[in-house]
C-alpha cells in the first residue's frame, strides 16, 4: 500500500459513500484539502456559497430532500464558528450533513496560533459545536481518519439522523500514513426498528376503545417514508390527520381529514380536533409550545384525560411534555405498516366505528372555510397575506419545493399552505433560524435540479443572507426567491402590537424618524437582483403576482421577485402562545374547551 495523505483519504470515503457535494468556504485551514476535491472533480463537486452558515443550510435543504447526506468544509475559527447556527437548525430538524471544521495544527496546540481557542483546552473548537451536533469526532492523525470517518456517517445516519462534525488539525489534510481504506457505513433508512407484538396488541387496544381518534404526524414521518402508509390508514379508517409543519405533504393535503396544523397558528379544525379526541396516535413528532399552544390545557390538546399513543425513533421523546398512555421505540413507516396489517380483517376497528367523529370534523371544516374564504379572492394595495399564499398555491407546479424562512409569512403557510408532496415543504421548525429559507433552496436545487424551488422568505431574513443570489447565477441554479415584503419584522411587531398595548420600537424599518410615523424603508430587492446578474420585479398590485410568479418559474433563471405584502393583516390565532410570564392572549376564533 501507499502512504495517503489525510485530505485524499478524506476525499475517498466522500466519494464511496456516494457524497455529490462538498459546501464549503476556503481559507487556510482548509486549502490543504482542496487539492485532493480537485484532482477528484469529476466524482465530487465542489460548490462555493458567499458565507459559511450558507453552507450549512445548503447541506441541510439538500438532506430533507434526498434523504441522503453532503458535507460542508470550513476554515478554522470564524469560517467553522459560522456554522453554528445552521447546525443548530439541522439537529433541532433531525437533517444531517457532515459538516468538517479545520483546527490549528497538532505542533502549534495550546501555543495560541492564529484562531485556536485554548482558554480551557488546546485546540477546543470542537466545544463550540458540541450542543449542535450529535457528535464531533477529532481524528489528529492520519491513521485515526477511517475509523472516525465511518463512525461520522454512522452517527449521522443511524437512529434520529443530525448532523456531525469532523474537527481535523489542519497539518493532517497534508500529511501522510499508510492507511486501509475505511469500511462502507451504513446507509440512511437501513434500520428501522419495529413496535413488539405485546406493544402493537396495546395500539390494538387503545384504538379499538376509541371514538375520536386523530394522528398527529411530523418530520419522522417524512424521514421515514411513512407517507403511503399514513395515507391508507387515514382512508381506511377514516381517521383526521393533525401534522407539524415539517409533516406536511406525507398525507393528501386535499382530503377533507387532513387537518393541517394545530397550535395558535393551526388551522381551526385541528386544533379542534386536538381538544375533543379522545385519543391521539403521535408518529415521529414532538409536543413543542408552538404545537400545544404551550401545553395549557384546552387550547391545542387535553392530555392526560386524552389518551396518547406515542411513536418516535428517538426515546427522549416519548413522555417528555405529556405522559404516555402508550410509548413506543419504532421507525414510523415500519410502525404504521405494522398497524395496517394488523386491522386488516380486525372485529372491532372499523372506520364506521368513527363516522359521527367525522361528521363533527366536517362542520369545523365548514366553520372555518366560512370564516377565511372571503378575504383569499381580496384584491388590495398593499397585497393581503392571504392572497398571496393562495396566488401561489394556484399557479406553482404541483412538484415544487418551497423552503420557508421564519417570520410571519411562514405563520400564513402553515395555516393555508397545501403541499402536495412530501418533503416539499421545508421549514426550520425546531430552531426557527432567519436565512434558513434564504439559504436551503440552493440545496433543494441540487438535490432536485429538475423541479421548481421557489424560497418564500421574509424582507428582514432575505437581508441576512442577500447574497444567495450571486450564489445562484455563479451556480446557473434556477432558484426564485418571493420577499414578503411588509417593511419589518413582522412577526415580532404582531408580537409587541398585542402584548404591549400596540407600542412599537425597533420592530419596523423605517427612513430617518424611526416609528410609526416616518417613512418605511427597505432597499430595492430586484435591483439587487439585477445587479448579481438575475431577474428581479417588485409587485405591488395583486393583480400582477400571478403572472410574475409563472414567467420566474417557467424562464428556470434565478429571480427575486419582491412582493409588497400588508403586513397590518395579521394570522387569525386559533390556539395561543404563552411568552411566559407576559399574560397570553385568547384565540381569535374558535375558543379553548375542556371535557
Amino acid at each position: 500500500m501507499t502512504k495517503r495523505k489525510g485530505g485524499e483519504v478524506i476525499v475517498d470515503y466522500l466519494v464511496k459513500q456516494k457524497v455529490p457535494y462538498v459546501f464549503g468556504i476556503c481559507g487556510h485551514g482548509n486549502v490543504g484539502i482542496l487539492d485532493a476535491l480537485h484532482e477528484r472533480r469529476d466524482e465530487i463537486k465542489y460548490v462555493s456559497p458567499r458565507h459559511e452558515q450558507c453552507a450549512g443550510h445548503m447541506a441541510d435543504g439538500y438532506f430533507r430532500v434526498r434523504h441522503a447526506p453532503v458535507a460542508t468544509l470550513t476554515s478554522t475559527g470564524p469560517g467553522s464558528a459560522n456554522m453554528v447556527m445552521s447546525l443548530a437548525t439541522a439537529l433541532s430538524d433531525s437533517s444531517a450533513f457532515l459538516a468538517i471544521t479545520a483546527n490549528v495544527p497538532t505542533s502549534q496546540a495550546n501555543r495560541a496560533p492564529f484562531q485556536e481557542l485554548y482558554k480551557h483546552n488546546q485546540a477546543d473548537f470542537a466545544q463550540v459545536l458540541r450542543p449542535v451536533v450529535k457528535r464531533s469526532f477529532q481524528p489528529s492523525r492520519v491513521d485515526m481518519l477511517p475509523l472516525a470517518l465511518r463512525q461520522s456517517f454512522d452517527t449521522m445516519l443511524t437512529g434520529r439522523p443530525g448532523p456531525v462534525n469532523m474537527d481535523i488539525p489542519y497539518n493532517v489534510f497534508q500529511e501522510e500514513d499508510v492507511v486501509d481504506p475505511p469500511t462502507t457505513a451504513h446507509a440512511f433508512g437501513t434500520h428501522r426498528p419495529a413496535a413488539s407484538e405485546s406493544d402493537l396488541a396495546g395500539a390494538l387496544g387503545l384504538l379499538a376503545a376509541s371514538q375520536r381518534p386523530v394522528f398527529f404526524i411530523g418530520q419522522g414521518a417524512t424521514l421515514s417514508a411513512a407517507g403511503p402508509a399514513l395515507t391508507k390508514l387515514q382512508a381506511q379508517l377514516g381517521i383526521p390527520v393533525i401534522t407539524s409543519p415539517n409533516g406536511m405533504g406525507c398525507v393528501p393535503a386535499d382530503d377533507p381529514l387532513t387537518l393541517g396544523f394545530i397550535g395558535r397558528n393551526g388551522a381551526y379544525p385541528a386544533n379542534q380536533a386536538g381538544r375533543h379526541a379522545d385519543l391521539v396516535i403521535c408518529v415521529g413528532t414532538r409536543f413543542d409550545d408552538r404545537s400545544s399552544s404551550t401545553w395549557m390545557p384546552g387550547y391545542s390538546w387535553n392530555f392526560p384525560g386524552t389518551k396518547l399513543l406515542q411513536v418516535d425513533l428517538d426515546p427522549a421523546e416519548l413522555g417528555r411534555n405529556y405522559p404516555v398512555t402508550l410509548g413506543l421505540i419504532a421507525d414510523a413507516k415500519t410502525f404504521c405498516e405494522q398497524l395496517l396489517g394488523a386491522i386488516a380483517g380486525h372485529d372491532v376497528i372499523q372506520r364506521e366505528n368513527f363516522s359521527a367523529w367525522r361528521a363533527q370534523i366536517a362542520d369545523w371544516q365548514k366553520e372555518w372555510n366560512d370564516f377565511i374564504a372571503p378575504n383569499f379572492g381580496a384584491i388590495t394595495t398593499p397585497i393581503r397575506p392571504e392572497y398571496v399564499v393562495d396566488t401561489l398555491q394556484r399557479v406553482l407546479p404541483e412538484d415544487v419545493i418551497l423552503t420557508l424562512d421564519s417570520g410571519v409569512h411562514h405563520n400564513w403557510f402553515m395555516q393555508f399552505w397545501r403541499p402536495q408532496r412530501p418533503a416539499s415543504m421545508l421549514n426550520s421548525w425546531g430552531y426557527s433560524s432567519m436565512g434558513f429559507g434564504v439559504c436551503s433552496v440552493l440545496g433543494a436545487q441540487l438535490a432536485a435540479p429538475e423541479r421548481p424551488c421557489v424560497a418564500v422568505v421574509g424582507d428582514g431574513g432575505f437581508m441576512m443572507a442577500p447574497y444567495v443570489v450571486a450564489t445562484a447565477v455563479e451556480y446557473q441554479l434556477p432558484c426564485v426567491w418571493i420577499v414578503w415584503n411588509n417593511f419589518a419584522w413582522g412577526a415580532i411587531r404582531d408580537l409587541q402590537y398585542g402584548l404591549f398595548d400596540g407600542r412599537e420600537l425597533g420592530t419596523a424599518f423605517y427612513k430617518g424618524e424611526q416609528g410609526p410615523g416616518g417613512q418605511r424603508y427597505n432597499p430595492d430587492f430586484a435591483a439587487w437582483a439585477r445587479a448579481c446578474g438575475a431577474d428581479g420585479v417588485t409587485i405591488t398590485r395583486s393583480q400582477d403576482l400571478a403572472p410574475a410568479v409563472e414567467l420566474a418559474v417557467k424562464n428556470r433563471r434565478p429571480c427575486v421577485i419582491d412582493v409588497h405584502v400588508d403586513g397590518e393583516v395579521r394570522p387569525p390565532s386559533t390556539g395561543t402562545w404563552q411568552l411566559p410570564p407576559i399574560p397570553y392572549k385568547e384565540p381569535i376564533f374558535g375558543k379553548p374547551w375542556t371535557a
